[in-house]
């Protein structure tokens, strides 16, 4: 972009699942409970059965809109990202959501992109408003409600999938929480690694038979991916880590400021020990990155980023100038947001 779009972030809003006791619920999901317990993660939000991503996203979207006394009529856009399988095909789930609010005659957008779309969906927000002048309010939801039928909330990756919604507003001309930049890039050679087989047009129905609880999960299918083939198992997690800073400093850049800048990273809710991979390169503590608050949310999916960013703007633990990075992976899509307080 030739010029960057002035906007940063004047409210949030949360909501959560349930709280569920990780130690106290890891039986209902495996096996091997002590598994799930060693990575360390306290709770987990686990929304009812009736209640779905839509519904996590009004909540969240209303508490952001009246925290910064914003009606919807003021909104020109609304996007929403969601890193779970949709409540219905054939329907977009950013119009559901507009219906939801009561919105009309204003434009959306839906972002199906994993994990990181909470992190690289403000990009679409900062080329929205950078493209049309006459946009001053835009409503940015990130959501994730675990449909446990497809999936093992405790069986997918080394962290406890939750039910969330993050919802921001985003404004014109503010000085504050301001985005700086955003950087992605995909490797799609292994964009198959976390797939669920069935629920689409090559298989629409699971095999008879078939359970989340009994399936194989992320690790087995982590294992047929490489063969058993440790050496090459290890250059992909390498490179997992690696390209995370690739795309930090490729937002840096962009953002014309250095590693040294950087006084915080956010990343998914991951265990500290992941975590802190990220940030030493960068030379962050880990104390200054999500580590903590990871362990009580469990993983969030698209939601991760901005509740760490918005919780630690609440408890007082970031300082107007700093500039934290907001970073993430989906799957093979590594993408970082950099925001100023």
């Amino acid at each position: 972009m030739s010029q960057k779009a002035d906007l940063g972030i004047s409210s949030f809003g949360f909501a959560f699942g349930e709280d569920r006791d990780v130690a106290m619920s890891a039986g209902d999901y495996v096996d091997n409970p002590e598994r799930v317990i060693n990575w360390g993660f306290r709770t987990f939000h686990r929304a009812p059965d009736e209640t779905h991503a839509i519904q996590l996203a009004t909540d969240a979207s209303r508490r952001a809109l009246d925290q910064s006394g914003t009606v919807v009529q003021d909104l020109d856009l609304v996007v929403l990202a969601s890193s779970d399988l949709p409540e219905y095909s054939y329907r977009d789930e950013a119009a559901a959501l507009a219906r939801s609010l009561g919105i009309e005659r204003t434009q959306t957008l839906f972002l199906q992109e994993g994990c990181g779309a909470g992190v690289h969906g403000l990009y679409y927000v900062a080329a929205s408003m950078n493209m049309q002048p006459e946009m001053s309010r835009v409503l940015f939801v990130a959501v994730n409600r675990v449909s446990e039928f497809h999936r093992n909330r405790m069986n997918v990756v080394n962290a406890v999938l939750s039910d969330a919604a993050a919802a921001v507003v985003i404004e014109r001309g503010r000085s504050s929480s301001r985005w700086l930049a955003t950087e992605q890039f995909t490797e799609p050679e292994n964009c198959d690694l976390l797939r669920v087989d069935f629920g689409g047009t090559v298989n629409p129905l699971p095999p008879e038979g078939w359970s989340s609880r009994t399936a194989p999960g992320g690790h087995e299918a982590i294992r047929a991916q490489f063969g058993d083939d440790p050496n090459t198992l290890q250059r992909f997690l390498q490179n997992r880590y690696r390209r995370l800073v690739e795309v930090i400093d490729h937002a840096c850049a962009r953002a014309g400021i250095g590693r040294a800048d950087l006084t915080h990273l956010i990343y998914l809710n991951d265990s500290a020990t992941s975590i802190n991979t990220v940030a030493e390169p960068l030379g962050i503590p880990l104390e200054r990155t999500n580590a903590a608050l990871a362990l009580d949310h469990g993983h969030m999916g698209a939601a991760d980023q901005l509740v760490s960013f918005g919780q630690q703007l609440e408890r007082g633990e970031l300082s107007s100038g700093d500039i934290v990075v907001l970073c993430g992976i989906s799957t093979e899509r590594w993408s970082a947001t950099l925001l100023q307080v």
